[in-house]
């Protein structure tokens, strides 16, 4: 089996057997996307949903963003043979790992459900939120994929702020 990573920013769109894609995720969410009856799959991995409104965005940090990363696997899925109307999904990450940090893992997994229901994409499958990081493999050619919980990771910790100095350690 050969096993392509995927890193924060990136998409993939395969249509061979014999492949995974993987990913490592905290608060960011992957996205995986099949077509059964083409035998295509792809995933993405973002950091964050959308940019807020009147953001300033410079085009090379548009990967950053969900909402930017939908339309690229979307449509690459489609240039691979995919029909939209047959897309299914599965959705991964979106947890809230180091306090202090906010909910953006939250606001992250809530951007990918959002987006799946206003595109009318099913999900099969979801494993979002929580305080533990996730591996993710799925096999696009069959559609196959898991999710598993990564314990090496360490506890959430709260910002340690030094005094007479603006650097916090985690």
């Amino acid at each position: 089996m050969r096993r392509v990573a995927i890193i924060q920013g990136e998409h993939r769109v395969m249509a061979e057997p014999g492949v995974m894609l993987t990913t490592v995720l905290g608060s960011c969410v992957a996205v995986c996307l099949h077509d059964s009856t083409a035998k295509v799959g792809g995933m993405n991995h973002f950091l964050l949903g959308e940019p807020t409104p009147g953001q300033e965005v410079r085009s090379e940090d548009m990967q950053r963003y969900g909402i930017h990363a939908m339309e690229l696997l979307i449509n690459d899925m489609m240039h691979s043979g995919a029909k939209r109307e047959r897309l299914c999904g599965h959705v991964y990450g979106g947890a809230n790992i180091i306090a202090g940090l906010g909910s953006i893992g939250s606001s992250n997994a809530a951007f990918a459900l959002r987006f799946m229901e206003m595109e009318a994409i099913p999900i099969r499958h979801r494993d979002l939120g929580g305080n533990q990081a996730r591996k993710v493999e799925f096999l696009p050619f069959d559609g196959k994929v898991r999710s598993i919980k990564v314990n090496d990771v360490p506890p959430v910790q709260k910002p340690q702020r030094i005094a007479g100095n603006d650097l916090e350690l985690f």
